[in-house]
């Protein structure tokens, strides 16, 4: 599993359904800090749905992709029944 215990999940403002997909950016520092967002099945985020918090970390990800963090991916998302 890319996400370890200390991954960042982003998640939207609003309460709608959450997406069946999630973006994840793993950290190339070895620490375990991947950083994942919601995302459709072709890994596009909607940056207008994410908190002003998770909106940096996903744009920082993008900008230091190959430095900080890997070459992103899509997953289907863990999500908890109830």
């Amino acid at each position: 599993m890319l996400a370890g215990p200390n991954a960042m999940h982003a998640t939207p403002d609003s309460s709608d359904a959450q997406p069946a997909f999630e973006l994840r950016f793993p950290s190339l520092r070895g620490t375990g800090r991947a950083l994942s967002f919601p995302c459709d099945a072709d890994g596009e985020v909607q940056m207008d749905r994410l908190s002003a918090r998770a909106l940096n970390n996903y744009l920082l990800a993008r900008a230091l992709t190959g430095r900080e963090y890997g070459w992103p991916s899509v997953h289907a998302s863990c999500q908890a029944d109830g």
